[in-house]
């Protein structure tokens, strides 16, 4: 049966005092409260359902609504799912005369002789190769066993869940002696400026390195991306390549497409050069992310602050999404209007991440942490205070900060956000005393 995810407290904040009289006030802390979407980290990296028909019938609304908001599930958006009520015997009735769909899920509150009676009049009007999922109200595991000597394919326990029905679904139709699929990050600039790409190298420098996990960070801005220079490379073939002629793309291609910086870490770099012209395509970038997530377990995903189909496609696709903003008004706005595009389009997974970057610059007149948490409906993750020399100097040498500042407070912020994005158990760095800022430790 499914296994229900669990739910991961939140972050709470302890009290913060506050500064001493005729001093400076401190700086926001470098770790913010963390929103997690109810269930999501229970919830393996699967890969998307393929192209299948499902037909539930139901005999609670509570049931069709749970089924209902996982057919709207980035991971079932290639599935046509349609929900009925009537149960198992508004399914007899319906295929009597028509054929059956690839999956039919069926609601009973039965048990015993009039529920295998039931089923064994289902299975007369199906057609071969059906599966069938059967929801009930009864956690028995000997009416489970027996079911399945039937021939019903799963059995899930009511009240469902939609991570519970995606994640049945996916293990009827993904084949479970695969490999595992690697989890995708995203990131993405509330506006142009923000250092979106600059977070996302030094995120994948620290997961590499600090966690032992093979990444592959892979930068969709083709004609100005900056992940060769950050990281000191300058490679004649990369994404470009892949993305042209995605048909042709496989394991030797993409081997040799990649550049490796380290043992853990390889690079698909844009060609950062104007005189070709790049005609993104929405489905040749799934294809290829596709690919690249197939030999490795973590993949960044760097993307531009441009707006089109396949930047949006992309984007929600993600297992995880990061946004860097400024604290000025145009971040603020672009911001709020990308959560809540994620939040009504990912409604099962973890809330995107909010990165407050180049805090504290002098001279600039900028919106509070508080109150831009408060503008856009979320706290921040990650709050960096502006730092120029340190970033400036990372970026012109063609390293990353942990490997200029291991023991700075940026890089221990970058280390605590992969963690976060990686699902690991995070344990906030302790502060110095004297530190101006404060890190927030998790509580299980």
């Amino acid at each position: 049966m499914s296994n229900l995810a669990r739910k991961e407290p939140t972050v709470e904040a302890p009290p913060m005092p506050g500064p001493a009289s005729g001093a400076s006030p401190e700086a926001p802390p470098l770790v913010q409260p963390i929103a997690v979407a109810e269930e999501a980290e229970g919830l393996a990296v699967l890969k998307p359902v393929p192209r299948i028909t499902i037909h539930a019938f139901c005999e609670q609304p509570g049931t069709g609504s749970a089924i209902q908001r996982a057919g709207e599930d980035r991971r079932l958006a290639k599935a046509h799912l349609t929900v009925h009520m009537g149960g198992i015997p508004a399914a007899i009735e319906n295929y009597q005369q028509t054929a059956t769909p690839n999956l039919i899920m069926v609601e009973t509150r039965n048990g015993g002789p009039e529920l295998f009676n039931q089923l064994g009049a289902l299975a007369e009007v199906c057609d071969a190769g059906t599966k069938v999922v059967v929801i009930g109200h009864m956690n028995d595991v000997s009416l489970y066993r027996e079911m399945i000597r039937q021939g019903v394919n799963e059995y899930l326990v009511a009240p469902l869940r939609p991570l519970g029905v995606i994640e049945a679904i996916s293990r009827l139709y993904v084949d479970p002696d695969a490999p595992p699929i690697g989890r995708t990050i995203a990131f993405i600039g509330a506006k142009g400026g923000t250092g979106s790409s600059t977070i996302a190298h030094n995120i994948g420098w620290c997961i590499s390195s600090g966690m032992n996990e093979d990444v592959v960070i892979t930068d969709m801005d083709l004609p100005f991306g900056t992940a060769g220079l950050d990281f000191n490379q300058d490679p004649a073939q990369g994404i470009a390549d892949a993305l042209m002629a995605p048909e042709r793309m496989d394991d030797v291609l993409l081997d040799r497409l990649l550049v490796k910086c380290t043992d853990r870490l390889s690079l698909f770099a844009a060609p950062a050069v104007l005189d070709r012209d790049f005609e993104m395509d929405a489905d040749s970038c799934e294809t290829v992310l596709d690919i690249v997530r197939e030999g490795v377990p973590c993949v960044i995903v760097d993307l531009p602050h441009v707006w089109a189909p396949w930047t949006k496609k992309v984007l929600l696709a993600a297992d995880e999404i990061v946004i860097t903003a400024t604290p000025d008004l145009a971040s603020l706005r672009n911001a709020k209007n990308i959560l809540d595009l994620t939040r009504q389009a990912r409604p099962n997974d973890n809330a995107a991440h909010i990165v407050l970057n180049q805090v504290g610059m002098p001279k600039r007149p900028e919106i509070p942490v508080k109150d831009f948490a408060e503008a856009v409906g979320g706290d921040a993750t990650l709050v960096l205070p502006f730092n120029p020399g340190l970033f400036g100097t990372a970026a012109n040498n063609g390293q990353m900060i942990e490997e200029l500042e291991p023991k700075g407070k940026a890089a221990e912020g970058f280390r605590f956000l992969a963690q976060q994005l990686c699902g690991r158990e995070a344990r906030a760095p302790k502060a110095a005393k004297s530190s101006l800022f404060s890190f927030l430790s998790r509580k299980g």
